[in-house]
């Protein structure tokens, strides 16, 4: 954007602010609704080229005693491209649950056409817990906290020492504000943001588990929703550590088959199994083998909790499919004894999974566990896994694995029930790994004013800005432009190229 368009945008807001008084405050919060907001630099790469401007916010701890404790949110704001053709703002949430969103619409932009541009400031966030706002950060000894449960009762008893452990850390280490870092207090700070944004209603666009932050506000506060997109939608009722998780294996199984008719193809290259049932065995075989020894690549020991999750990571784009095939060749060749240094891409994944880091994912269980109770009784995960071994050789293990949330404190609300009439459209692919079809098409039936494209036959998860389709991109641009959804539920096919595997 132009010097000269990015101060122009940023006067004609701040005018605004100026001379328009923030939307009506819940009872007790006018204080926060009527904050002024300090805009400076984001000092962000991906931001600042943008002419972005960041904030921070401060919102209560607990709304049930707003004269308390507070945190700080901080927002970013890409001005509209056009302050002439300005009708309001977008939030956003990339997902996680526990992403950053500071920087989010900055790659989501891309994908918007001029015309939505210029009619939105574009509002990134990160939400409370994470990133810039109050991060919580419960310095565990690795950075995720789902894990596979492996192969026999002993490495399950293995989990069930970690998670627990990795909830113990964040007990000690953070404490009670832990409870706060929920996807309705979320909800509520998101609507802090609307207000002294001097906004009535905002727009907003959030990916997978901001789906279901966004449904949450729609159900919170719907007569401040205007145009909401959900791309990757969550089952609103699955939604949480268990019913979420578990839905993910059957979608990872059916990824991995796909995937593995694509390494067959390939086997002169690769060396998997020249049919799909072949290139299973090979893997299971070496998730066999981790158990057994785990497996070195450089400074890392990859076990039985870890090999499926190494694969889970790139199943959620048909175009990692190379990269996939390149992280198993590697840890076969050292499984066989061959000394093997990790490629770049293998090793920032198994940094990720396996060693202490400053961002790690205790946000993310923090948001889990304090939205949704989790069973307590680490019997009652071991019978459902070892009945999804049968049907769900590979991921079972994962998706019905134990968490940290069996060991975490119990929610101080409860869970959000959905259902309202407010308009949205909610963009999904049938093969996604992460939140599935059925998941959208529950979203799609709670939300009785909303509309559904989906993207068929294509495994990926997280659609506008990160695949591009031009059948999807148009209906999202076109609802964001004016408003209109599709007259009735629509089907868009995978464009030539994208895909190509």
């Amino acid at each position: 954007m132009h010097p000269t368009k990015v101060i122009a945008a940023a006067a004609a807001v701040l005018a605004g602010f100026l001379t328009v008084a923030p939307a009506s405050a819940e009872a007790g919060l006018d204080h926060f609704y009527r904050q002024q907001p300090a805009w400076k630099s984001c000092d962000d790469p991906g931001l600042d080229p943008l002419g972005a401007q960041c904030a921070d916010v401060t919102v209560p701890l607990n709304y049930d005693a707003p004269q308390g404790a507070t945190l700080t949110v901080v927002i970013s704001r890409i001005p509209a491209a056009d302050p002439a053709q300005r009708r309001g703002v977008i939030l956003s949430n990339p997902g996680g649950p526990g992403g950053p969103g500071l920087d989010a619409m900055a790659d989501v932009r891309e994908a918007m056409t001029e015309e939505v541009r210029a009619r939105y400031d574009l509002i990134g966030m990160d939400p409370r817990g994470v990133g810039r706002s109050t991060p919580v950060n419960c310095g565990w000894s690795r950075g995720f906290g789902l894990q596979s449960a492996g192969v026999d009762a002993a490495s399950y008893a293995e989990s069930v020492a970690q998670q627990a452990e990795l909830a113990a850390r964040c007990a000690a280490g953070e404490g009670e504000w832990l409870r706060h870092v929920t996807t309705r207090n979320t909800a509520r700070d998101m609507d802090v943001v609307r207000g002294i944004l001097g906004e009535d209603r905002i727009s907003y666009f959030g990916t997978s588990y901001g789906t279901y932050l966004g449904a949450v506000y729609t159900q919170m506060f719907p007569q401040r929703a205007d145009r909401f997109v959900l791309d990757s939608s969550v089952d609103p009722q699955r939604y949480g550590p268990v019913g979420m998780v578990q839905d993910m294996g059957p979608a990872n199984e059916a990824a991995f088959d796909l995937w593995a008719d694509w390494a067959a193809a390939r086997d002169g290259e690769y060396r998997f199994g020249g049919d799909r049932a072949a290139v299973r065995a090979t893997v299971l075989d070496l998730v066999r083998r981790a158990n057994e020894r785990p497996i070195r690549l450089g400074e890392f020991e990859v076990d039985d909790h870890s090999v499926p999750m190494v694969l889970f990571v790139g199943l959620d784009d048909p175009r990692l499919y190379p990269q996939v095939a390149d992280h198993l060749r590697q840890l076969l060749d050292a499984a066989a004894g061959v000394p093997v240094e990790p490629s770049q891409e293998l090793a920032a994944v198994l940094a990720a999974m396996l060693t202490a880091q400053p961002n790690d994912s205790s946000a993310q269980m923090a948001i889990m566990c304090g939205d949704v109770d989790a069973p307590r009784d680490p019997t009652w995960y071991w019978r459902n896994i070892e009945a999804s071994r049968a049907s769900q050789p590979l991921f079972g293990a994962f998706a019905n694995n134990i968490t940290p949330c069996a060991f975490w404190a119990p929610p101080i609300e409860s869970p959000t029930a959905i259902g309202n009439s407010v308009p949205s459209l909610i963009v999904q692919a049938t093969g996604d790994t992460r939140t599935t079809y059925g998941g959208a098409l529950a979203m799609h039936r709670a939300l009785t004013g909303s509309r559904m494209v989906t993207l068929q036959d294509v495994p990926i998860h997280s659609i506008f800005g990160r695949y591009p389709n031009a059948c999807v991109y148009a209906a999202v641009n076109t609802y964001f432009r004016d408003g209109t959804l599709p007259e009735s539920d629509l089907t868009c096919q995978d464009d030539p190229g994208p895909a190509s595997r």
